[in-house]
């Protein structure tokens, strides 16, 4: 088993789990993590975690599949991008809910660009950022020169990747990579318990966000509001939005306690 799916009420937890390799990126376990994001599409599911096993979160691709399969040269490259990572990065921004990578020590490489490409990234003490493209010759990939220039500014990202030094989390939280670092042992319940507060959110509302964010910084000011628009319409006409709004009115309806 390469990864491990739990499910606790509405939040998925998706564990990578070849904690011996630091969870480098196979063959199989890019196939078991497409399969867990398909399980995440489920209607029940609002929310979604992903953790490494071990003392890793995540470091690329297994050289050592490159080297048994006598692909130094790269020439497999192009197979494994085009259908291990690019549909699984692509499935996590394609969710209708939220991705919380909780990065539980290094995320290297590919890794990196994982948890670049969920929503929001909780960090352990004890983890690491390494871009580590650079320091083989090679390009960020797997999404990391598209979302990081987005979450750190493009000069901040160039630097970064170009050097291909370490960061470690209490610098990622100072720069805006992550949101939040923990103590080790308190990384899994606290994303877990944020995925839980975004899963008692109108669903409609989040996945509609999500949505807009990304398409944002393609466009002007005048067709994002549009889009911003057109969304809200939806909105207002959404089962949720009629529920949200009944509590809300019910509360605000009731005398305040001690009151007259």
């Amino acid at each position: 088993m390469t990864v491990r799916v739990d499910s606790t009420g509405p939040v998925l937890t998706i564990v990578l789990e070849r904690p011996e390799q630091l969870n480098a990126f196979n063959r199989e376990q890019q196939r078991a993590l497409a399969a867990a994001l398909e399980d995440a599409e489920a209607d029940d599911v609002r929310a979604v975690v992903i953790i490494g096993a071990g003392r890793g979160f995540c470091v690329g691709q297994d050289l050592e599949e490159v080297r048994a399969e006598s692909d130094v040269d790269g020439a497999g490259n192009d197979t494994r991008l085009r259908e291990g990572y690019h549909p699984n990065i692509r499935a996590i921004r394609a969710l209708e809910k939220p991705v919380i990578a909780a990065v539980n020590g290094v995320a290297a490489g590919a890794g990196m660009s994982l948890a670049a490409a969920c929503d929001i990234r909780l960090a352990s003490e004890r983890a690491k950022f390494v871009p580590a493209f650079v320091n083989l010759g090679l390009i960020p990939d797997s999404g990391a020169s598209f979302f990081l220039p987005r979450l750190l500014g493009p000069g901040r990202a160039f630097e970064w990747l170009a050097s291909g030094r370490h960061l470690d989390a209490r610098q990622a939280l100072a720069w805006g990579l992550v949101s939040e670092v923990t103590a080790p042992d308190e990384l899994l319940p606290r994303a877990r318990d944020q995925a839980e507060q975004l899963a008692a959110m109108p669903g409609s509302g989040v996945a509609a966000t999500k949505r807009l964010l990304d398409q944002s910084l393609a466009l002007s000011l005048d067709e994002q509001l549009d889009r911003e628009l057109d969304a809200q319409l939806r909105a207002l006409s959404s089962p949720e939005y009629e529920q949200a709004m009944h509590a809300f009115l019910e509360r605000n309806a009731r005398p305040p306690r001690g009151g007259t």
